[in-house]
């Protein structure tokens, strides 16, 4: 049988902490990552599961794993009205806190300790998002007093916690007196469901009128599914009814899972002139308390217990937190897609258009018509079609319209068909998206329906710096060859007109007369070309200028849809939400896992090692 050192056996339980605390802090991170941009049905119980799902691992787990030793932190939690501060003055002989007529009256939470014991939580070790401020004890005739460096805070703050030196809380253990946890303050209400996920241990008080009431049965429940070690007060019960109802409420505890749980029953009593309880009424708890407190290896068993329920729960919850954004993905993944198809569809739409003749429809074909020659010309070409390389050759020394009207009817034409297109992809998209929740909350009060404000001034720019590089192409094509009387006749301008026909013209969708003339458009485009660049030339010629117009096109839509796509960008991708899905399934393997059995000083502020 293998023995070890008590120093490899340190060693040992050292890096067994190490490695949970490695694996908490990455939970933690991918947690902070975790978004939910979408109103999504599941988004509001993602985002209230995530920011508890923190506090929990700043509060208490990460905290707990870095110093099993630390004395137990016993929150005192319960309803409004169910004398948790009472109780708590009793425990400790004296009065430390007020109950009162208004409520809420717990507003600041105080945690007592023994004297011996105040470095465990005067610094952030535990509730790091809590200013500390030390207190003092109360006259008789005042609310306990807290100070920090000479100044007095407003009592009703939020946000800080008076930490208070007693004698009579056993070494071991610590009192926090937490807010109602069904408070009429938002923040009470907020602060007290913090305080009880970072407890070692609940003392949960309760009344005799309000035992079963849902709230406190939901946490208890909760407690229960994590392990937590509960002790019940049942407060201020009638001596004549105490057995009937500390009966019931055993019964009801026992159909919980929490059977185990030790239950006190206080009876009504008088208070003495202070507000005090008889000494007697809390003794029970008191011992147990002690009892508690007493071994060192006792606490880090109950806080090893609470521990691995902790761990566990935090990876059930990671688990809704992860799915919640998985819905957030395929939300935004349909959403995009949405816009994608729109904007595809019309891209294909104006590629459509520019080949299959409509440009060279109406004004287009006029002006080139009257470029070239004459309207009687194209018309002849029907029954003359083979004199079109003499008319051609004629062309050549003949003086054509100038050419700046084709190229002003081809931007005209070719600007309507792009805007139209992106329009219309803007009115479905919009669609599309107002038929989801999510769609119609990213959408908003704006009408993106139509084109943005520019786009029609960027679509003129685009197809004018198109017509820029169709002149530097044919620049390209004819440097250094023996062409230039030929396109001195005709001018780099002309010949570029005649390379746009050509893209323009191909005859699907045109019937009788019109085929002929479109037809016979392209054909004098790709004659005069070809007379000047040669067969091959004119091929390639066409299918960059082609290339280059649909780059300019797809880019123009790729720039118009980011107006949907960018409220998009701070959903996670899927790789990334599945890193924290992963987090979690860590998480699940340590609680499975022995905790550390290690003792441990007190961390001094800002210490982050295990």
């Amino acid at each position: 049988m293998t023995t070890y050192s008590s120093s490899e056996e340190h060693e040992s339980l050292a890096q067994t902490a190490m490695h949970a605390v490695t694996t908490l802090e990455t939970a933690r991170a991918e947690l902070y990552a975790a978004s939910f941009p979408l109103e999504l049905g599941s988004a509001d119980q993602a985002r209230r599961e995530r920011t508890a799902t923190i506090h929990q691992v700043d509060d208490y787990v990460l905290p707990r794993y870095r110093s099993l030793d630390a004395p137990l932190l016993v929150v005192v939690g319960g309803s409004t009205g169910a004398g948790k501060s009472t109780l708590v003055n009793a425990l400790v002989g004296h009065p430390v806190t007020r109950a009162g007529a208004i409520r809420p009256t717990t507003r600041q939470p105080i945690l007592l300790h023994h004297p011996s014991e105040e470095e465990w939580f005067a610094t952030q070790r535990v509730l790091p998002g809590l200013k500390r401020v030390k207190g003092r004890r109360a006259q008789p005739d005042e609310r306990i007093r807290a100070t920090e460096a000479g100044d007095t805070p407003d009592p009703k703050a939020i946000g800080s916690v008076i930490l208070l030196a007693e004698d009579r809380v056993p070494q071991g253990v610590a009192l926090l007196d937490a807010p109602d946890i069904d408070s009429v303050s938002d923040d009470n209400r907020a602060l007290a469901s913090q305080l009880l996920a970072a407890a070692d241990l609940w003392l949960f008080v309760t009344t005799a009128n309000r035992y079963a009431d849902a709230i406190p049965w939901r946490l208890l429940v909760d407690a229960a599914s994590r392990d937590i070690t509960v002790g019940v007060v049942l407060d201020r019960v009638p001596a004549e009814a105490s057995q009937e109802i500390s009966t019931h409420l055993r019964s009801m505890l026992s159909a919980e899972g929490l059977a185990d749980s030790p239950l006190f029953v206080v009876e009504e009593a008088s208070l003495d002139a202070q507000g005090m309880l008889p000494a007697s009424t809390v003794a029970p708890i008191h011992d147990w308390l002690t009892e508690i407190a007493q071994t060192s290896s006792g606490r880090a068993d109950l806080a090893r217990k609470t521990l691995n329920g902790a761990v566990r729960h935090l990876a059930d919850r990671i688990k809704v937190i992860g799915d919640a954004e998985l819905d957030q993905v395929n939300a935004a993944q349909r959403l995009h897609e949405d816009v994608v198809t729109a904007y595809q569809d019309a891209a294909v739409e104006i590629e459509g258009a520019t080949k299959d003749g409509t440009l060279l429809r109406g004004e287009v074909l006029a002006r080139w018509q009257d470029f070239v020659g004459t309207g009687e010309f194209f018309r002849s070409l029907e029954t003359t079609i083979g004199r079109l390389r003499d008319r051609i050759g004629s062309f050549f020394t003949g003086k054509p319209a100038p050419v700046e009207t084709v190229e002003e009817a081809i931007e005209t034409g070719l600007h309507a068909v792009i805007v139209s297109a992106a329009a219309r992809a803007a009115e479905v998209s919009e669609q599309r998206w107002k038929s989801e929740s999510a769609g119609r909350a990213l959408i908003g009060t704006e009408d993106l329906a139509t084109v943005s404000p520019g786009f029609s001034e960027k679509v003129a720019e685009e197809v004018r710096l198109w017509q820029g590089d169709l002149l530097e192409l044919i620049h390209q094509e004819g440097e250094g060859k023996r062409m230039t009387a030929r396109m001195a006749s005709f001018g780099v301008n002309g010949v570029a007109v005649a390379l746009m026909i050509v893209v323009f013209a191909s005859t699907a969708g045109l019937t009788g007369l019109e085929i002929g003339i479109a037809g016979g458009s392209a054909i004098v485009g790709q004659k005069l070309l070809e007379a000047i660049f040669g067969e091959d030339a004119v091929r390639r010629l066409a299918k960059t200028a082609r290339e280059q117009l649909n780059g300019r096109v797809d880019r123009l839509l790729s720039e118009e849809s980011s107006r949907f796509t960018r409220r998009l960008d701070d959903v996670r991708s899927e790789a990334e939400v599945k890193q924290l899905i992963q987090a979690g399934r860590e998480l699940t393997a340590l609680s499975q896992g022995a905790a550390p059995k290690s003792t441990s000083a007190p961390l001094k502020e800002n210490d982050g090692q295990a």
